[in-house]
């Protein structure tokens, strides 16, 4: 349920991942979170680029890598901050970010699923 609640938390009235509530809730600015998701600035601070199908994709990604991440870590800013820093040695100690930036978030979401059910990093 907490996973919902993020999600929830997040949403803007359309459904989609409201860049203002996402970066207040983590406590940075636009700024900081466009670099989180390798995202351009303009893609998080202009309203047409941010509800772009890209920058939500993004967006969404990585608010389900925090989800995923949140339940053991504590809260989205703790979440946030091993998203930002936490070396994953399945991936040669790249961070979540970096693979998300690289777009690989597919890859860190099936990472953290096999984590969940006791699987090996």
């Amino acid at each position: 349920m907490q996973e919902i609640a993020f999600l929830t938390q997040t949403a803007g009235e359309a459904g989609e991942v409201a860049v203002e509530r996402l970066s207040g809730l983590l406590h940075i600015t636009r700024g900081e979170l466009a670099v989180a998701a390798g995202l351009s600035r303009d893609a998080v601070s202009k309203a047409t680029r941010a509800r772009s199908a890209a920058t939500q994709s993004r967006l969404r990604d990585v608010v389900e890598i925090l989800n995923r991440v949140r339940q053991w870590a504590g809260s989205p800013q703790q979440a946030f901050a091993w998203y930002r820093s936490q070396p994953l040695p399945s991936f040669g100690d790249q961070t979540a970010e970096a693979l998300v930036k690289e777009g690989r978030a597919e890859a860190v979401k099936r990472y953290l699923d096999r984590i969940a059910v006791g699987g090996f990093a």
